[in-house]
């Protein structure tokens, strides 16, 4: 059974929990500039920005997803660590990237511009990478 990528914009209490371990193994510098987890969620859902990886009815990978001009911009992805090598991350990625394309725009990884990890990642991807 695939990764189902979808926007979540009504969770129910299992996908909050889920929303909260996802984010709990996240580093600190990726939470920024959201104080923690909690207000992290609660702006993605609030603004209708937060993107996530559904399997066997379970959210194991999120990320929040701005649609904008000129250029979409992905941050704040993150994936369980129990999960973390299965793909869910990538899946994410690709399915931003092709809904980015769809409506004609660009996509761009926001993470911090010094972080290693960050910035193999966005070669990896072949995306732009824009300071968080």
């Amino acid at each position: 059974m695939p990764v189902l990528i979808e926007a979540v914009s009504d969770p129910s209490s299992q996908d909050l929990s889920d929303l909260a371990k996802i984010y709990a193994d996240a580093p600190d510098w990726l939470l920024q500039p959201y104080q923690n987890a909690a207000e992290l969620i609660e702006a993605g859902l609030r603004d209708g920005r937060l993107f996530a990886g559904r399997f066997n009815d379970r959210l194991l990978g999120a990320a929040l997803l701005q649609r904008g001009e000129p250029a979409w911009r992905l941050s704040h992805l993150c994936v369980r660590k129990v999960t973390r090598r299965r793909g869910v991350g990538k899946r994410l990625l690709e399915e931003a990237t092709r809904l980015a394309i769809e409506s004609g725009h660009p996509l761009h990884l926001a993470a911090p511009a010094d972080h290693l990890e960050a910035q193999a990642l966005a070669a990896r991807s072949h995306l732009p990478l824009e300071p968080l």
